[in-house]
């Protein structure tokens, strides 16, 4: 433990040795260590020295400059940590009234009562020490907020960003994605990669949780569903697969809701296996809004040797799947009233027509819009899929 730095300025000399006297314990266990100014110019000087002070015990009246003009050099310095004891004659309340409301943080009057000073330094040592806690907790949470903000910019990084994702296949099908976490870091993810010329792997997903640890698993969870799908194991095989996998990952009890699908670009087959997910639209070339099936599948992640099953679906020229997570139908606005599917229906079947950009972003901004300002309290990830041939 560093020594308690105190710092006396007082232009008379037989004060040094009633200090260095009085507290000559605590100096020799190396708690507190003495430095002696005899004016305020020397105080300054000598601090320049050395820059921990933890307290200055200053006399108000000496030559030079005085104690009053150090409190305001020392109030300058900005250092919430440096304490200021001002010393004066007890009739001198005029001083000493203006010191306190300058900031000092006590004051002892002439003649010194040793006793009580060393009380009052003591208040000050604690008072130094909660400060100094409360610095470095603030360090350390700017250093964690620092931290968690580069863990969302990696985060996003590692899911696909550059739309439209298959420019050679863009007579055949649009698609776009977006996610909004919560927090700094989110749980939920979207996917899609390429299994041969005309097959691609659609993921849609959420972790159990959110922050950190819903991070870490999701980058888990999206790593091993993209490994073994694009081994081109059709989707009930594809789940089977990774809830193994995962299951021997998962901390904590955690797991997470999967909708992967195979879409063929050319036919508009689309074989899926929804692992206890949402289930997704279908916006209609029609101008109607269907919704999946809802699967009897188990969530992924929490027992080994489940088997899931696949199911099937056809979109048409024009038809377009809409996949996203629970954080837009369970959105609250300020009345805690939730967004609801049946909102969620009627804004999907205002932007069935538009382009995969336009209907991930407009039902965003819709979910925006009911929330009118209360906070997200769940990651918002969204993706829509577009059949155009």
């Amino acid at each position: 433990m560093k020594p308690i730095k105190i710092l006396s300025v007082d232009d008379e000399m037989d004060l040094e040795l009633l200090l260095t006297q009085y507290f000559r314990r605590k100096i020799r266990k190396g708690e507190y260590e003495f430095f002696f100014a005899h004016n305020g110019l020397e105080a300054l000087t000598l601090m320049l020295k050395e820059k921990n002070i933890d307290i200055i015990l200053s006399d108000i009246n000496m030559p030079e400059m005085d104690g009053l003009t150090l409190l305001t050099k020392v109030n300058e310095m900005q250092n919430p940590a440096l304490k200021c004891i001002m010393v004066s004659a007890y009739g001198d309340m005029g001083n000493i009234r203006q010191a306190m409301n300058n900031g000092a943080f006590d004051f002892a009057t002439k003649p010194i009562d040793l006793d009580d000073l060393s009380i009052t330094i003591e208040k000050a040592i604690a008072q130094i020490e909660y400060i100094k806690n409360s610095e470095e907790e603030h360090t350390q949470l700017e250093s964690l907020k620092t931290d968690l903000a580069v863990a969302g910019e990696i985060q996003h990084a590692i899911l696909p960003r550059i739309f439209p994702p298959f420019p050679e296949n863009d007579k055949e099908m649009d698609l776009d994605a977006l996610m909004t976490p919560a927090k700094d870091v989110g749980g939920d993810f979207y996917d899609f990669f390429r299994i041969d010329d005309d097959h691609i792997g659609i993921v849609m997903a959420d972790v159990s949780g959110k922050g950190v640890p819903a991070a870490i698993f999701m980058a888990v969870s999206r790593t091993l569903i993209r490994t073994v799908g694009l081994q081109g194991f059709t989707p009930d095989i594809c789940m089977t697969k990774s809830n193994d996998l995962l299951c021997g990952e998962s901390v904590d009890s955690m797991f997470v809701t999967v909708f992967y699908a195979i879409y063929n670009i050319r036919t508009g087959e689309l074989d899926y296996c929804n692992g206890g997910h949402n289930s997704p639209y279908i916006l209609r070339a029609d101008g109607s809004v269907q919704m999946l099936p809802m699967s009897p599948n188990c969530i992924v992640g929490v027992m080994s040797g489940i088997t899931f099953k696949s199911e099937k679906e056809h979109l048409g020229a024009g038809d377009t799947l809409v996949m996203y997570t629970d954080g837009v139908n369970e959105a609250f606005n300020v009345d805690f009233e939730e967004y609801g599917e049946a909102r969620m229906e009627k804004i999907l079947s205002e932007l069935n027509g538009k382009s995969c950009h336009e209907v991930t972003n407009g039902l965003l901004a819709d979910v925006r819009q009911y929330a009118n300002g209360a906070e997200q309290s769940d990651d918002i990830t969204i993706m829509a899929l577009k059949h155009k041939a």
